[in-house]
Parts: structure tokens; sequence; C-alpha cells
């Protein structure tokens, strides 16, 4: 059945993505209008989220950047199609590393990364940074249901160099590229909700109380790799550009979880920015009332 629903839809899938780019966003329009008047895709997690995290703002404001959000989410399911066939040269039009060199001086020093990114702006179109660097690039994702759609989405990033692994494989990967003296740029997406049964660390975010993943530090500390947080900007539809701060060359010098935490800040500071860019629809606060006695 797998098969059958690949060999199905990825011919309209790659249809779709050879459609340029401007007729691309009246796609996006229309999948709009369906996403948020019709079917109302998770609507309600949406403007739950947004009255939780921003209590002060007008009902009318919650609603305009509802709307927004759900326009951007939009955006951004085209361009996941889009990269099937995007070349090179346009995705670097579209996605610019403002300061590259950042990257690069930690490459100099020989040391792997550990880049922290939220689920903001884009993180579809941040596997072009490796077209700038000669690091091996892993980005840790969550494995499709389907394993052919699964299978196409490693053959896209593996274009430019970089390799989807799991959260479980994350550790072996690493571990033996350090043995091999291997320059790696992990890419870790570290906002969302981890699972209660393997949390170790709950903070505010967005001034609510959660638990935090806290695997990028966690890798960075063991394998002695330095801390980047990439932040992306939406600076028009279908541009972005990335800029790199560097959190610390030597994360054994951090107590536990202030690595994170200072991740966790940045992203907030992201999001008060421009909330209509963050990934609302994901039940990020849902463990809010499961504060252990011990973090409370």
């Amino acid at each position: 059945m797998q098969l059958l629903v690949y060999i199905l839809v990825y011919p309209i899938l790659w249809i779709i993505s050879i459609i340029p780019t401007r007729l691309l966003y009246v796609f996006s329009d229309i999948i709009f209008v369906l996403v948020y008047h019709v079917i109302r895709y998770r609507k309600r997690v949406v403007v739950e989220n947004l009255k939780l995290v921003f209590p002060e703002k007008p009902a009318q404001e919650i609603q305009s950047i509802c709307k927004k959000s759900y326009h951007h989410f939009c955006d951004m399911f085209v361009e996941a199609i889009k990269s099937i066939s995007i070349s090179e040269a346009e995705l670097k039009r579209r996605f610019i590393p403002t300061n590259i060199e950042e990257i690069q001086k930690i490459e100099k020093l020989n040391k792997s990364v550990v880049l922290m990114m939220a689920h903001y702006a884009s993180w579809e179109w941040i596997f072009i940074l490796q077209r700038y660097t000669t690091f091996k690039g892993y980005a840790i994702y969550k494995r499709l249901g389907n394993k052919y759609f699964d299978a196409l989405v490693k053959r896209i990033r593996a274009k430019y160099n970089t390799h989807l692994i799991t959260t479980k494989e994350t550790g072996a990967k690493l571990i033996k590229s350090k043995t091999d003296k291997e320059l790696t740029l992990s890419g870790f997406v570290s906002d969302q909700s981890p699972k209660l049964q393997t949390t170790h660390h709950w903070n505010e975010f967005m001034g609510i109380k959660v638990p935090i993943h806290t695997g990028a530090e966690m890798f960075a500390k063991k394998l002695d790799m330095a801390v980047v947080f990439c932040k992306v900007k939406k600076v028009k539809r279908g541009y972005y550009e990335a800029t790199f701060e560097t959190i610390t060359l030597n994360p054994r010098e951090f107590k536990d979880y202030e690595i994170t935490d200072i991740f966790m800040k940045l992203v907030e500071a992201q999001i008060y920015e421009a909330p209509e860019f963050y990934l609302w629809t994901h039940k990020r606060w849902k463990h809010k009332d499961s504060v252990p006695p011990e973090f409370q």
C-alpha cells in the first residue's frame, strides 16, 4: 500500500515542484483557503497556544497572527515540495546565510558543530548551508511513516551533503565521526516538546514551564562540539536569511542545561519579533499542567 501511495502521489508532487515559484505561491493561497477556512486544521490549537503565551494581546491581534501563521504554514508546505526540483542556484538566492564566516571560523579550529534552531520561518531549506562548508552534514529528524517518501526526503537532502538520521542513530553516527576525525555539522531543531518519559529538564518557554529537549547539549558536551544558534528570518515571501550566533566553543564549561536554556531564550526573542512565522500548530504547551514537584 505504501508503494502504491508513493506511485500515485509522487508524480503530482514532482509536477507541482516544477511550477514557477510565482505561480507556486498562488497554489499556496488556494491551500490556505482549504486549510484555514474549510478544514480548519488545528485552528483551535493555534488560537489556544497564542492566547496562552500572549495573554495581553486583544482577540483581534490573536486572530491576525493566527491567520498570518497559516499563510506561512502553507508557504512552507509548497516550499517543501519545491525542494524536489529546485536548483542549487535558486536555493542560494532564496536562502542566504548572512554571516557564514561564523561557521567557517569554527571549521578552521577543527571543531565539529551542533547547530541549534527552531521551527521558525524556514527549516526546510537550511540544508543549502552545506554548499558553504566542508563539514559533513547531519540533520536529526523523525522518520516518515511511508518508507518511500522517507527515502525521497533523504535523497533531496543528500544532494547537498546533508544526511538525515533519527534520534536513535545520532549517538552512533556522531561518535564514529569523532573517532574518524571527521568534522560534522549536526542540525537539531530543538524547540518542540519531548516525551515526558525521556524528559530531564523543565523550564519556562514563552512564560510557561514545559519539558525541554536537551539532546543537542548532551551531544555537544559528550563530543566537545561547538554550539551555534541559527536564527532564520523571513525577508519576504519565498526568501530567507540565516544568521549564526556562536553560543560556545567549549560546552563543557557550562552547567547542565545552561546551553539549552540560552537556546530557548534566543528562540523566544525570535518569536517575539514576528510571532506569525512560528509553528503554532504543534501542541508545545500540552504538558504545562504536568510539571513534576522537583521542577516547580
